[in-house]
């Protein structure tokens, strides 16, 4: 039966559903107050996209936006998978969340600030760290060095703001964290990443977590729901996984062969572009078609992809 009770929640469905109760709003206040390194207490839950707890919603963005005491805005992000153009779109919902909260007539400086924390399953890029901080560049908390974000998502954050009204963004880079936790910060990560919470837990909000967020207590029908959230994700997984091991192969397959015939460096250097560029190409569709085969619609697919409507369904 203690093993039962050690079960716990994923977090990223605790927040969803539990998480949104006044009742709960310690659980979520510890990890606030954790990650931005200041006491926070939640006055209201916002409406935002996250709001949706169906199983084929598991790649909505917003997963819940809390305004704090001060009026700030706090958008808490979480992501199994890659999306594309991720940078655009957590600046498009600072924008918004500054829009829909600050009321018709109000004058500019009525603007709060807005704290967004990204909770990412994916490599958003290259960096020694698994926290950075920052608005314009992300420093490591812990090592000082830049994450150098992919190149597609590098010139998309807008580089002059004051830092009085640009957001500070705090990117969680789950799966980079692989330590013995000892502070509250490295715990909630560890609960993050592999769902463990220590018995003699001092991080605020994780002895509430303890309590509220076991997986036995739930009911029959939730117990059935959040199951099926996690066969979702580990099918996700090994369907990305597996595409895009398979399209990388492909096009170097094919860029080899096609530098070989042409029998100059030239032709080689050609050859091997168009392979990849073909592989990446071929790697897309096979994931779309692998998610069309799972039961995901055109408008979700087309989201991941990148692809277009007409191209999902001329496959």
């Amino acid at each position: 039966m203690t093993e039962l009770r050690d079960k716990y929640i994923r977090f990223d469905w605790a927040i969803k559903s539990l998480l949104r109760q006044k009742a709960n709003f310690g659980v979520l206040e510890g990890f606030l107050t954790v990650f931005l390194n200041e006491p926070i207490k939640i006055i209201d839950i916002l409406e935002s996209e996250g709001n949706q707890q169906a199983a084929e919603d598991k790649f909505n963005r917003v997963d819940i936006k809390a305004k704090n005491s001060k009026g700030e805005i706090i958008i808490v992000d979480i992501h199994a998978f890659r999306i594309l153009y991720y940078c655009e779109s957590i600046y498009f919902k600072w924008n918004q969340s500054i829009f829909n909260h600050i009321n018709l007539g109000n004058t500019y400086k009525e603007v709060k600030k807005v704290y967004s924390i990204s909770i990412l399953y994916f490599d958003l890029g290259k960096g020694s760290d698994y926290i950075y901080v920052g608005q314009n560049n992300f420093v490591g908390l812990h090592t000082q060095d830049h994450l150098i974000i992919s190149t597609k998502e590098k010139d998309t954050i807008v580089r002059k703001s004051p830092s009085e009204i640009f957001p500070t963004y705090i990117l969680v880079r789950v799966n980079e964290f692989n330590k013995v936790a000892k502070s509250p910060l490295e715990e909630w990560v560890e609960y993050l990443k592999n769902g463990v919470i220590s018995p003699d837990t001092q991080a605020p909000g994780l002895q509430e977590a303890r309590e509220k967020l076991k997986y036995y207590s739930m009911s029959d029908a939730e117990r059935y729901a959040y199951d099926e959230h996690i066969n979702a994700i580990m099918i996700q997984n090994d369907v990305l996984g597996n595409a895009r091991l398979e399209g990388m192969e492909e096009g170097k397959a094919e860029g080899r062969a096609e530098g070989r015939a042409e029998g100059r460096a030239e032709g080689r250097a050609e050859g091997r572009a168009e392979g990849k560029a073909e592989g990446r190409a071929e790697e897309k569709n096979d994931i779309a078609r692998k998610m069309l085969a799972n039961g995901l619609s055109i408008e979700q697919i087309a989201l991941i992809t990148g692809l277009t409507e007409p191209e999902i369904k001329g496959l």
